[in-house]
């Protein structure tokens, strides 16, 4: 039976990104932030929810950059939301936090007067929106294009290599809601939270070779 590591650094909604991992049949979840479990887990995620400066603070005080990048070259990796934005180079939030560097870029502000086609939009964007593929990946098998999920968040990722770029949503502007590098795969929304797609991407990942 394979091994899947959730990594605990204390921010993130662990609890329904197990469960919803357990109910596609991902076979051991362990929640963990113990260094060894995760080096030895067949398949890594990478969750993370509020503020950057104290989620980057945890990361770094319990070694776990170094960790995510040595985990994530060589085995499945997934990171989610905060997870996605960690993984950047730097973020704009909280006057300016550097991130682990795993993928050139930066995570911008949405901004406080957003305005399309004449509506205010307002900030966190929040709710169902529609992703759309950039090129195949094994993690869109039996996604539509254009399917929905649950975004969360008041800043989004500004790649800095278009290659990388695996799925990207529109709120205001274009922004990338997945990236993609080797073994590595990360997503701006919620697929815990995401009903039908989510759990089918949760499904792929736990299926998927880790190969493009």
């Amino acid at each position: 039976m394979q091994t899947v590591a959730v990594i605990d650094y204390g921010m993130g909604n662990l609890h329904s990104v197990a469960k919803a991992l357990e109910h596609v049949g991902a076979g051991r979840v362990l929640v963990t932030s113990d260094a060894q479990t995760i080096r030895e887990a067949d398949r890594v995620v990478f969750p993370g929810v509020g503020a950057i400066r104290d989620c980057m603070a945890e990361i770094r005080r319990l070694g776990f950059d170094a960790l995510v990048r040595e985990v994530s070259q060589d085995r499945p990796f997934l990171g989610i939301c905060v997870g996605m934005q960690a993984l950047m180079e730097h973020s704009e939030e909280n006057g300016g936090v550097d991130c682990i560097g795993l993928f050139p870029g930066q995570v911008r502000f949405f901004g406080k007067d957003m305005v399309e086609a004449g509506e205010h939009l307002k900030v966190p964007h929040m709710g169902w929106n529609q992703v759309f593929h950039d090129g195949d990946h094994p993690l869109w098998h039996e996604i539509p294009d254009g399917g929905r999920f649950y975004f969360v968040h008041s800043y989004y990722v500004e790649a800095g290599n278009p290659a990388q770029v695996a799925g990207h949503g529109h709120y205001g502007k274009r922004f990338a809601a997945a990236l993609a590098d080797g073994s590595r795969f990360a997503v701006q929304f919620h697929p815990e939270k995401s009903h039908t797609h989510g759990l089918q991407l949760l499904q792929n990942f736990i299926a998927w070779d880790g190969r493009r």
